[in-house]
């Protein structure tokens, strides 16, 4: 396997285009995760908990 990374013969621009697709992705989540409002943040992790709530109300009655 390393002597596959030694030699590249030409193949090294896949490599670091996938780097750099790798990276410019994560700083982009990671910004919109830094950007995103709590208020956001908290309705959408409730929103599992919300939909069942809703259906034990709705079967009760």
């Amino acid at each position: 396997m390393f002597k596959q990374i030694t030699s590249l013969n030409g193949n090294e621009a896949y490599l670091i285009a996938s780097l750099w697709i790798f990276f410019i992705f994560f700083i982009i989540v990671g910004i919109i995760l830094i950007r995103m409002k709590k208020q956001h943040t908290t309705y959408m992790s409730n929103l599992p908990f919300g939909d069942e709530e809703s259906e034990q109300h709705t079967n009760t009655d």
